[in-house]
């Protein structure tokens, strides 16, 4: 390929108070805040040397208006723009600097609706992984994956393998070898994106790493000291699927996040793709309570990169099993 994408880098997505998300996030978890002014506020965390990788945007209406993706050199972003209007999917290029990128920035949408982005390059800033002094709430490290909910699972998983070169860590199927759900992976760890099967496209949820499980304990304390227990919308466990250790919370606004660690090394060429029965349970909860039903049905909705109206929810073409059989 004539591009290489390295790694998801940010999400820019709405939040209605800016105040109240601070709180959320900053105080509560243990983000970082780099930079904030009267409509947004850029996160990131305890390693990263990026200006941020998490955006939120003051807004009346939920929705997500890019999921990011850093590319290794300037020159890569014509070369996806070729690709993605030679399939005739919509690209959009945005004002250089904007959003602390120093180079270009462009925005696509894919061939399920998902707003992507992609750029060389980012205001660089001090990294705090030595200031232990820094260190509260989750002690969010960097950011790690995103899972999108799409209607059509093997069609995404097909042009991000066969046309954006990611590799698969995983993935769920059906009887009929129909894929369900699919991990897949430009960094050299089980996923920077996933598919799981549903009303789509939204995004399910947001990872982030964090150094060791503890610290996902040491989360849920904090998280019920401050107030935020009910944020709590399902873990601590452990998926089958991953290895991952896990907690999902809900912001203020309904948005989902995953505090996420201990997944595996993906980077040997002979790494072969590791198969899940859709029936078999410990894929989702290798240990662990059940998730709840709002896990399975509830996600924020995309936002057009040209109208800033929600992308159109489709159907699931596979249809829809009991949810302590979904991922």
């Amino acid at each position: 390929m004539d591009f290489s994408i390295i790694r998801v880098a940010r999400v820019v997505m709405n939040v209605k108070d800016l105040d109240r998300s601070r709180d959320f996030y900053v105080n509560a978890l243990g983000f970082v805040e780099t930079e904030s002014d009267h409509e947004h506020m850029y996160l990131r965390g305890l390693e990263e040397h990026c200006h941020h990788s998490l955006v939120l945007k003051k807004a009346e209406k939920p929705g997500v208006h890019a999921i990011g993706y850093k590319v290794r050199e300037e020159s890569h972003l014509d070369t996806l723009e070729k690709l993605f209007q030679s399939r005739g999917m919509k690209t959009k290029w945005m004002e250089k600097g904007g959003q602390k990128a120093l180079g270009r920035t462009l925005r696509v949408h894919d061939i399920s609706g998902i707003p992507l982005e992609f750029f060389c390059e980012m205001e660089t800033v001090e990294r705090m992984l030595q200031r232990y002094e820094m260190y509260r709430g989750a002690k969010i490290q960097r950011i790690d994956h995103v899972n999108c909910m799409v209607p059509d699972v093997e069609k995404a998983y097909n042009f991000y393998v066969n046309e954006l070169g990611f590799a698969c860590s995983e993935y769920t199927a059906t009887e009929d070898e129909r894929i369900w759900a699919a991990w897949l992976h430009r960094k050299q760890t089980v996923h920077d994106q996933a598919f799981m099967n549903g009303d789509g496209p939204r995004l399910h949820h947001i990872g982030f790493w964090l150094s060791e499980p503890l610290s996902i304990i040491h989360a849920c304390d904090v998280l019920a000291s401050v107030g935020y227990a009910s944020a709590i919308e399902r873990g601590p466990g452990r998926h089958g699927l991953s290895n991952a250790f896990f907690l999902y919370v809900r912001d203020p606004d309904g948005n989902r996040v995953e505090l996420y660690t201990g997944d595996y090394l993906t980077s040997d060429p002979d790494f072969k793709p590791i198969r899940w029965d859709l029936d078999d349970p410990r894929r989702q909860t290798f240990w662990g309570h059940k998730a709840p039903d709002s896990w399975f049905d509830e996600a924020t909705p995309f936002l057009d990169i040209d109208t800033g109206e929600e992308v159109s929810i489709q159907n699931p073409t596979l249809q829809r099993r009991k949810p302590e059989f979904v991922i």
